[in-house]
């Protein structure tokens, strides 16, 4: 992509709009805390204490914003309590310029590599740094800058304290994780009666998987309904794939499929069911259309081998996962996933952040690039006779991100949303002349606005935040005159400087997709290698091959999200194209999914072994481990120990058809990623499979 075409799609996603679902009582909480807070500081210590406050209250309510699965007041407390810290400082050495640039260019270096925990915290240090550009020209004294970093920690606490005394739909955003999880599986179900290979995204059983981890005080009051669902969900997956899918179900035309088309229909309905009485705390009440077809003892006529197993099983955990989705008034039932604290996780974060020192690192160059930027932008904006130079710094870290899409396109929003946030709150300044109260007043309602509408988009919420400092600095008595001009143009200084920054040192992702690829791939193949290895021992346990599971889970999406990244990147790609990167996903997509079916089919622990199983899951593991380091090579892998493995089988040595069918289409699968990845001109020196390959129906 040219960079004229990656600087207008960015530019058009940062100024999107979306329509996501309100939460306007929740933002309504918030702002009435910023209201307590601003009203009582005003009242009580004047403006300067007041505007300390406003923000340290503001920025608590944007944290318990975030996506995260933790606590409300947690994340409203940590963000008071480390800003309070950020400013104190920041007041300390603001009145030497030099000592201040040094603390300025540590705090931020440590802020760009706080995204390595997470885009949460992340988020939080950025806003830290950036609200201290303004509150540290507040004080003027040391006591006084130790008095408004109490208060900005009062706000969190005030804010903390409004989740707890005033909670609105408690467990809501586990109960929508859960819920999404059970409403994927119902259309997953509903997609595979017409198509026997429709894909299925994980990711909403990866947050309902994240969202059910829990602190022990959590676990003491968690509904039971959020519980167990969450693991039957899991289970049910697999099963409605094998169902479907007629290399291990039934033939695609017949008797057969239409009761599993039937099967698969109510498969859907009982899931939409559960899934609303999940995420509205109802009992749930199943179709007795669906319950008859569930129920009748004809499928056992009409199904036989792994499809009649599939469809028993399927039966009985649709009857779990009603039974279980159903509030009752149990608590904390069975083993919960436990979340460790904040101060827990310390010496994991510092692990996480001490591996990302390093140049190639994404993290890494991100907060060497907004470390440059910040303290460069404070210098110029400075030097500039303009005044108010903190806003350039303060632009440039709100907008800068470790990836370049997010980056351009928050520039270009910010900007955009500033231009427009400071014209309407300049417009009503103009007109009105709004006193102190008056000000705070309608600085606590743009406050609602942004926390309302901040998930709709960037340009949004900026448009807000914009109006909200206008008003707040307007409670001093300061003319728009003073703030708004230099605002615009050091807004916008900040957003080149980010951009620029970005394009100097940049951190493409592009050319890390081939590592991404092989990650996958090496997780593919060590989770098909435990599922056929299974076969081979089904007395082991099946912890194995959950682990692995997970484990591929996380590399598929990494690889997903690096392939969105990169397809706004204006950089040629260095050995995998677009086209190749389509279709190595959906080779790999291909061999997850057949693991998936056999492990649907995992045998009981007294079932008959199937000692030919071992050899090919040997095989497999190699196999994927050479293959990956190939990719990262950028070699094409080769699959030669399957195919031998697969050769030596025989009906005799394999009696267990989904082992049987499960083997030829896990090198199958192989074959296609290898076919992908061949990009040599001219097809005439290939392998005879590969060109068969390509006549295959992608699954």
């Amino acid at each position: 992509m040219s960079w004229l075409r990656a600087l207008k799609a960015t530019a058009r996603s940062g100024l999107t709009v979306e329509r996501r679902r309100l939460e306007p009582l929740a933002a309504l909480r918030a702002a009435v805390g910023l209201a307590l807070v601003v009203g009582a500081s005003l009242a009580l210590f004047g403006v300067g204490v007041a505007v300390s406050s406003a923000f340290g209250a503001f920025q608590a309510a944007i944290a318990t914003f975030q996506r995260s699965w933790r606590p409300r007041p947690t994340l409203a407390l940590a963000s008071g309590t480390s800003l309070a810290v950020s400013t104190f400082l920041g007041y300390l050495t603001g009145a030497h310029v030099a000592l201040f640039l040094a603390l300025l260019a540590l705090w931020t270096f440590l802020t760009g590599l706080a995204w390595a925990t997470g885009p949460t915290t992340g988020i939080i240090a950025s806003s830290n740094v950036a609200i201290m550009l303004v509150t540290v020209t507040l004080p003027t004294s040391v006591a006084d800058a130790a008095g408004h970093a109490a208060m900005i920690a009062a706000g969190g606490l005030v804010q903390a304290a409004l989740i707890v005394l005033v909670p609105i739909r408690r467990w809501g955003a586990q109960r929508d994780a859960l819920a999404d999880a059970l409403a994927a599986e119902a259309d997953y179900a509903r997609r595979l009666r017409h198509d026997p290979y429709a894909p299925f995204d994980p990711v909403p059983l990866m947050t309902a998987r994240s969202a059910a981890a829990v602190s022990p005080r959590q676990a003491r009051r968690r509904p039971a309904e959020l519980h167990g669902a969450r693991g039957l969900a899991e289970r049910i997956r697999p099963v409605l794939a094998s169902l479907a899918d007629p290399a291990v179900g039934v033939p695609d035309q017949g008797p057969q499929r239409d009761r599993v088309r039937e099967l698969l229909a109510a498969a859907g309905a009982v899931l939409d069911t559960a899934a609303h009485a999940v995420r509205h705390g109802r009992p749930a009440t199943i179709p007795p259309a669906a319950l008859a077809v569930l129920r009748t003892p004809d499928t056992g006529t009409v199904l036989s081998g792994p499809a009649r197993r599939a469809a028993t099983r399927l039966a009985a955990l649709l009857e779990d996962v009603v039974e279980t989705a159903t509030p009752t008034d149990r608590t904390g039932v069975g083993e919960p996933r436990e979340r460790p604290s904040l101060l827990s996780l310390l010496p994991v974060a510092a692990r996480t952040v001490r591996g990302e020192l390093r140049p190639a690192s994404p993290v890494f160059r991100h907060a060497v690039r907004v470390t440059a930027v910040v303290t460069g932008g404070y210098a110029i904006g400075a030097a500039l006779p303009l005044g108010h130079g903190y806003w350039a710094p303060m632009a440039a870290v709100m907008a800068m991100r470790p990836d370049f899409t997010q980056t351009y396109s928050r520039s270009v929003a910010r900007f955009c949303g500033t231009l427009l946030g400071v014209a309407l709150a300049t417009g009503v300044v103009q007109a009105a002349h709004p006193g102190r109260y008056t000000s705070a007043a309608l600085a606590v309602a743009c406050a609602f606005g942004m926390y309302l509408l901040m998930r709709t988009g960037y340009a949004v919420a900026q448009v807000c935040v914009s109006a909200y400092v206008v008003f707040l600095l307007g409670m001093g008595g300061a003319e728009w005159t003073q703030t708004v001009p230099e605002r615009v143009v050091l807004t916008l200084l900040g957003g080149v400087l980010a951009m620029v920054a970005y394009a100097v040192y940049p951190a493409w992702e592009t050319p890390r997709l081939r590592t991404r690829l092989a990650d996958w791939l090496a997780a593919d193949g060590r989770y098909a290698a435990c599922v056929v290895a299974h076969y081979a021992d089904p007395a082991r346990g099946q912890e194995a091959v959950r682990r692995t599971l997970l484990a591929t889970r996380d590399a598929r999406v990494a690889w997903q999200e690096a392939v969105e990244r990169a397809a706004h990147e204006p950089v040629r790609h260095r050995g995998l194209s677009h086209a190749a990167a389509a279709g190595a996903g959906d080779a790999l997509a291909q061999l997850g999914r057949v693991a998936m079916l056999m492990e649907a089919h995992l045998p009981d622990r007294d079932a008959a072994p199937v000692p030919a199983a071992a050899a090919l899951a040997e095989a497999l593991r190699l196999a994927t481990e050479q293959g990956a380091r190939a990719v990262r090579e950028r070699r094409v892998p080769a699959w030669g120990g399957v195919r031998e493995a697969l050769a030596r089988w025989d009906a005799g040595t394999v009696p267990d058809p989904v082992v049987r069918n499960g083997g030829r289409l896990l090198l199958e699968a192989l074959d296609a990623l290898s076919e992908a990845l061949d990009e040599r001109p001219g097809e005439e020196g290939r392998p005879e499979e590969r060109r068969a390959a390509r006549g295959r129906r992608p699954r």
